[in-house]
């Protein structure tokens, strides 16, 4: 135990022994007291502060004897327990050893140390791992050593369920808390609970100190003779500084060198606009806020003047005429002619306008309007520059024009009638494909930088003309299928066929196109390499006469279509995929979804077919539309949009929309049917396309004339 202070010390040696005995028993009989209120006190609340603060007063004779710094002390003789300011438990104390090493001391110096009630000196610590984490045994048996060194095992934890039921029925297990260090539970007083509960709600942890003490003057005024120093006043005090000197030349150099600017005064103008705005003045925007200045009132014109001109001056019976009309349609100032400005009477409203333009002003909401300076021509649709569209007519030629201005760029004289046109789908490649009869053209159009050019030049130069694909005839003779040579005339590729040759498709990569001879049997359908200059046909049976071809967007498949259905094919396979039934009389064209999986079909009958192919092999919806045949259909490549053209000289545009969910069909809608084409020869509108990039439709007719129809 440690030895109490000597001032507490010295208090207890000089009262008598019997005194001491007394105020010991009756220190013992508080205590008794003090813990049978606390086993039949029920649970604390937070609202109980006054009432800890008394039972404290009361038991504060007791406290205020044993010492500053020394708690309660339990019932249990082993185990003394104090938290400290931060709230956690410490079992202080020193050894028992410590006791026998002080045996040499005087009996007061006993008596004294008996009556110490020191938590920190009762119960010393059991581990004594030192300053070593505690999560090193956290998969050990043991926790720890005890003072002979000797391991200390862990004691076996309830579940949370068992300690919950517990708790339950323990009205005590709220004291309780789990010492990690020690490996045991530890059940606070209810001296330590008011003590924890005054730390929370911010107050000393004793009752009995006082926060707002009054301030102790430790040096007495009233007899003092001497000053604090009476040293005399230095010199430097009275000698300006030399050192201030210095600083005040350097600022003068700086001010006279310009490194250092004064703001200059704010000068009142001396004159100001009587008519002028005031919503650029920053004076009023105060308060942080917007400020919107008050609305001008009309400025007078020549009718208010005093001797305006005749032609303002109404006749007697524009004025009878003023009476008949309503009082908010009528003008509210009459002009009026004067010899002099001195004859002017003075005006009989000017009063009430007054009136009304203060309540104006003090009444009306002013609201910030922005107007904005809008071209009218800006409005309008501009088409973009630089892009081109081709056409090819039955007189055998083949334009260029440009879609901006409508100017032709350029004409090539094929010498044929002219059956299809087609752009390569590469922009760094803008390459024309032409079929005229028995030929098929690969013209260079002129388009494009240097480099692009070099590169088109290099794709169409054939050094020898080649022959490929034999075709035995019906003499036995072995004649050539197709043949690449070189079109000087023309500045490109000419590829002969042995038969007519009705369309000619382009693959998205711009390196493969396919060609259709409709009355070419078995080899009626081609497919040509344009790098390596190469023909093959398709390694499968045609059912029937071909119509036209396309390639899949996006994957290895090829279509054909015949007059009756359409066929699809993986080229990597080699083998049928699926085969669409149309239904229709004959088919005219068909037309393959940018996703893919829809494909549509126009018939000479006038009916459009839309096939769905993850659904069926038979038509999803079939649109009757127009009268007469369909002679193109055509998907946009990023819009929802699908049209068809027919002889009956229009053009229908329909909304198409294709959901990634598999479990929603296609939402087919018609939009818009687009006339301005003639008849002529029976024919109408021959071709359809839609833009690459924007909602535009261009249609070609039999009347010689190409139309574009914008959103």
């Amino acid at each position: 135990m440690k030895v109490p202070k000597e001032d507490s010390r010295a208090a207890d040696s000089q009262k008598p022994k019997r005194d001491k005995e007394m105020e010991q028993k009756e220190k013992e009989e508080t205590l008794n007291r003090k813990e049978e209120e606390e086993t039949q006190s029920e649970l604390p609340t937070d609202s109980d502060s006054d009432p800890d603060d008394e039972v404290l007063s009361e038991d504060g004779d007791a406290w205020r004897e044993s010492g500053p710094g020394q708690t309660e002390s339990s019932g249990d003789e082993g185990i003394v327990t104090q938290i400290d300011d931060e709230g956690l438990i410490d079992d202080g104390g020193d050894d028992s050893d410590h006791g026998q090493e002080n045996e040499s001391e005087s009996d007061e110096v006993h008596e004294g140390a008996e009556e110490s009630d020191s938590s920190e000196d009762e119960v010393a610590p059991r581990n004594t791992i030192g300053d070593v984490p505690l999560e090193w045994y956290k998969d050990e048996e043991h926790i720890g050593y005890d003072i002979t060194g000797k391991k200390i095992k862990k004691k076996e934890r309830q579940d949370k369920l068992d300690s919950f039921l517990a708790s339950v029925d323990d009205s005590k297990s709220w004291r309780r808390i789990y010492d990690e260090y020690n490996d045991e539970e530890v059940e606070l007083t209810k001296h330590e609970t008011k003590l924890i509960r005054r730390l929370l709600k911010g107050k000393a942890p004793h009752a009995d100190f006082d926060p707002h003490a009054p301030y102790v003057d430790w040096f007495a005024w009233d007899d003092a003779k001497h000053p604090l120093s009476n040293a005399p006043e230095p010199k430097r005090r009275f000698i300006p500084s030399k050192w201030e000197s210095k600083k005040v030349v350097e600022y003068v150099r700086a001010i006279r060198k310009g490194l250092i600017k004064f703001d200059k005064p704010k000068e009142e103008p001396r004159f100001y606009l009587l008519w002028g705005d005031d919503s650029s003045s920053t004076e009023k925007a105060g308060h942080g806020l917007a400020y919107i200045p008050a609305p001008k009132a009309k400025l007078p014109g020549h009718a208010e003047s005093y001797n305006p001109s005749l032609e303002y001056i109404p006749t007697q019976e524009e004025i009878n005429s003023y009476q008949l009309m309503f009082e908010e349609d009528r003008p509210k100032f009459i002009p009026k002619r004067f010899t002099s400005l001195r004859s002017v009477p003075a005006y009989e409203k000017a009063t009430n306008e007054s009136f009304d333009r203060c309540l104006d002003l003090y009444l009306c909401p002013r609201a910030r309007k922005k107007r904005i300076n809008i071209d009218p021509e800006s409005l309008k649709p501009k088409l973009p520059s630089r892009q081109w569209i081709a056409s090819g007519s039955s007189d055998g030629t083949v334009r260029i024009w440009e879609v901006e201005t409508g100017r032709c760029l350029r004409v090539w004289e094929i010498g044929e009638a002219v059956q299809h046109v087609a752009w390569n789908p590469l922009p760094e490649l803008p390459i024309l494909a032409v079929s005229a009869g028995q030929d098929v053209y690969l013209l260079n159009t002129g388009l494009g930088n240097e480099e692009e050019q070099e590169k088109i030049k290099e794709l169409l130069h054939v050094e020898n003309p080649t022959m490929s694909m034999p075709a035995p005839d019906g003499s036995g003779n072995s004649t050539s299928i197709v043949s690449w040579s070189q079109d000087d005339k023309h500045g490109g590729i000419r590829l002969k066929h042995f038969k007519s040759v009705s369309s000619v498709e382009w693959h998205r990569k711009g390196d493969y196109f396919s060609t259709v001879m409709p009355s070419g049997e078995s080899r009626a359908v081609l497919i040509f390499q344009l790098s390596k200059k190469l023909t093959q046909r398709i390694p499968f049976k045609l059912h029937g006469l071909p119509v036209s071809s396309t390639f899949h967007p996006t994957r290895s498949i090829f279509f054909i279509s015949t007059k009756k259905n359409v066929r699809v094919y993986d080229l990597l396979k080699q083998k049928l995929i699926k085969k669409l039934e149309t239904g229709v009389r004959e088919v005219s064209s068909i037309a393959i979804h940018p996703g893919g999986d829809n494909v549509i079909v126009g018939s000479r009958e006038g009916k459009l077919c839309w096939f769905d192919m993850d659904l069926s092999s038979q038509p999803y919806r079939i649109l009757k539309c127009h009268p007469k045949d369909i002679t193109n259909v055509a998907f946009h490549r990023s819009y929802p949009l699908f049209a068809s053209c027919s002889d009956d000289c229009t053009a229908y545009v329909f909304h198409g929309m294709v959901y990634s969910d598999l479990n929603q069909n296609p939402l087919i809608v018609p939009l818009e049917i687009l006339r301005g084409h003639t008849s002529a020869n029976g024919r109408g509108v021959m071709d359809c396309k839609f833009h690459p990039r924007q909602p535009w439709l261009f249609t070609a007719g039999a009347d010689s004339v190409i139309r574009l129809y914008c959103h």
